[in-house]
C-alpha cells in the first residue's frame, strides 16, 4: 500500500534515546504538532553491518536537517534495551554511540505492518494444528518516509537489505518539496536546491527544456 498523498499512520511506537529513556513517539503528530517535517527511516536490525552506515549518516547530516526545520527518526524491530546497548557501543566496534535522535522499538511490528514494510516471503496457517508459519526474518526492509508539517508523506522509498541509502537525496527532496510549497513551481529531473525550477504546464516545460 502507498502512503505518498495520505496521513502517515496514527500509532504510538516505544522509542529510545541516547540518554536510555524509553518513551512513546506518534510520528504524524510529531509532524504536526511541531510544525515540522519528519525523516523516518526503518533499518533491519541493530548490530549488522550495512545500518549502523545509516545512521551514522544520518547523523553527520544532522544540522542541514535541522536547517530544513526536519526531524530525524530512526526505527526497527529490536527491542528498546537492545537499542541501547547498540546506542552505548563505540563506532570502531559497530555500534552507533554518538547518535542522539530517537530510534523506534516497533517490536510488535504493529507500525511496521501497516506499512507493509516487513521482510514476509510467505505466510501460512496450519488448521490441524493452528501454528501459523512464516518465511522470511520478519524484519524490515530499508524503508524512508518523509512527511510534511501537516503529517502528509510526500516520499517514500524502499530499498532491499544489503543497499544502502544516501542521505543527501533526502535533504534534496526536502529541498524540492519546500519549494514547491513555498513557491508553486515543480521541479523538474536532478534539480537542486539554487536551481531553475519550472511551471506546471506545458509551456513551463518546454520553456525549461528549450534554455536547459
Amino acid at each position: 500500500m502507498a502512503f505518498v498523498g495520505k496521513k502517515f499512520p496514527d500509532l504510538n511506537v516505544d522509542a529510545m534515546n541516547e540518554m536510555g529513556d524509553t518513551f512513546k513517539v506518534n510520528v504524524l503528530e510529531e509532524a504536526i504538532n511541531n510544525k515540522k517535517k519528519v525523516v523516518l527511516f526503518w533499518y533491519p536490525k541493530d548490530f549488522t553491518f550495512v545500518c549502523p552506515t545509516e545512521l551514522h549518516a544520518f547523523q553527520a547530516a544532522m544540522k542541514e536537517f535541522e536547517k530544513r526545520n526536519t526531524i530525524v527518526i530512526g526505527a526497527s524491530c529490536d527491542t528498546p534495551e537492545v537499542h541501547f546497548a547498540w546506542l552505548n557501543t563505540p563506532k570502531d566496534n559497530g555500534g552507533i554511540e554518538g547518535v542522539t535522535y530517537p530510534i523506534l522499538a516497533d517490536t510488535n511490528r504493529n507500525l511496521a505492518s501497516t506499512l507493509g514494510i516487513l521482510d514476509i516471503t510467505n505466510e501460512q496457517y496450519n488448521e490441524d494444528t493452528g501454528i501459523v508459519t512464516v518465511d522470511g526474518d520478519n524484519v524490515t526492509y530499508r524503508a524512508t518516509y518523509l512527511i510534511d508539517e501537516e503529517g502528509t508523506v510526500f516520499h517514500e522509498g524502499i530499498n532491499h537489505m544489503p543497499v544502502g541509502r544516501n542521505v543527501n537525496e533526502f535533504l534534496r527532496l526536502i529541498d524540492a518539496y519546500a519549494h514547491v510549497q513555498k513557491n508553486g513551481e515543480v521541479c523538474p529531473a536532478n534539480w537542486e536546491e539554487g536551481k531553475d525550477a519550472m511551471q506546471a504546464n506545458a509551456k513551463g516545460t518546454a520553456a525549461y527544456l528549450a534554455s536547459h
